[in-house]
């Protein structure tokens, strides 16, 4: 990987010029960086800043989120998908409070042992926060870099990634690691494009970068196929009593854990109201979607009616539009039905 040892130069002066203006960028401290880097992850830029701003205004410091409570929490993050992630950013959290007396910690042994924190969101936040030479390799950093050294090495193998950081161990400038690594994201993000053509033209790897000078962009990266995902028919029952609809909270474990969702089950299990001992004179048809996770997809279809009566089982509750906005997390795996729930509820937001 010789070509790694021109990079430092070019793509610091290009980041200098370039680097978009985020939040976290302006004010980075290890707590901010720390919450962007897992709230970024595999979720897009565009996507995070809203909810960047939302989260530190209602847990400014760690001590604030290890005492969020966490509905409070899964409401913070509802739409962000990956739900694991913010529990175990309060978990971590936790740690921060009892492990290291509230301090976040400054190397990179101690953060990698936070709940939730990989080898990536280490050397983040270590170079980033704390200056520390140490490479944080992800997706698009793999990208770029088995571009720039024509490397057809498999990026999804722990291989290639053993393989590409301590290629970069070798070059991080030990005065601007945490530029280094943000330049080479910003990269990945901005120029050394995942899907399309990348924009060579204004890359500053351009003279030294293997893929461009043989023609090879569209090869590399090399990168297996993924495993297909499982498809799951799901009947999704939307169910009201007066002004409220019926949620349920999801268990502790599994997918979408401890968030509430409209009952649904397995289409082909579907045992109708009668399972849960409730009644309705009339369920119609109300809509269809579909969500993709990373390894199920979810074919859903809609039934709705009216509750003879406010009982409900153990474990779910009556939401208003009130409380559906402001107090319950539903993930937007139901999103497909928000419309037909808000029309029934009245708008909420």
């Amino acid at each position: 990987m010789d070509e790694l040892q021109q990079l430092p130069i070019p793509l610091l002066m290009w980041y200098r010029e370039n680097a978009r203006g985020l939040p976290w960028r302006g004010d980075p401290s290890p707590y901010h960086i720390w919450v962007s880097e897992i709230m970024l992850q595999q979720t897009r830029v565009a996507a995070v800043l809203e909810y960047y701003r939302r989260f530190l205004e209602a847990a400014p410091t760690v001590a604030d989120l290890a005492a969020l409570p966490p509905d409070v929490l899964m409401k913070l993050w509802q739409g962000l998908g990956y739900y694991s992630r913010a529990r175990n950013l309060r978990k971590a959290a936790i740690q921060i409070m009892e492990r290291h007396g509230g301090i976040f910690p400054n190397t990179y042994e101690d953060i990698r042992a936070l709940a939730g924190v990989g080898d990536y969101t280490a050397g983040a936040v270590a170079s980033i926060a704390f200056c520390l030479p140490v490479p944080a390799v992800d997706g698009n950093v793999l990208r770029v870099t088995a571009r720039i050294t024509g490397d057809s090495g498999d990026i999804s193998t722990p291989a290639m990634k053993k393989r590409v950081t301590q290629a970069l161990a070798e070059v991080i400038p030990l005065d601007a690691p945490g530029d280094f690594n943000q330049a080479l994201m910003e990269l990945g993000a901005t120029v050394c494009l995942p899907n399309g053509a990348p924009l060579c033209e204004t890359c500053p790897a351009a003279a030294f970068c293997r893929a461009f000078q043989e023609g090879r962009t569209g090869e590399l990266p090399v990168k297996a196929a993924k495993k297909a995902r499982r498809v799951e028919a799901r009947t999704v029952y939307l169910l009201f009593y007066q002004n409220a609809v019926a949620l349920r909270r999801r268990p502790d474990r599994g997918l979408l854990a401890g968030l509430w969702e409209y009952p649904n089950e397995l289409a082909s299990e579907s045992g109708g109201l009668r399972q849960w001992g409730l009644s309705a004179p009339v369920l119609e048809r109300a809509g269809t979607g579909i969500h993709i996770f990373s390894h199920v997809e979810w074919r859903m279809t809609a039934l709705t009616g009216e509750l003879a009566g406010p009982e409900l089982p153990e474990g779910w509750v009556w939401a208003d539009r009130n409380a559906l906005r402001d107090v319950y997390a539903v993930p937007n795996a139901f999103q497909s039905f928000a419309q037909q729930v808000a029309g029934r509820l009245g708008r909420f937001v």
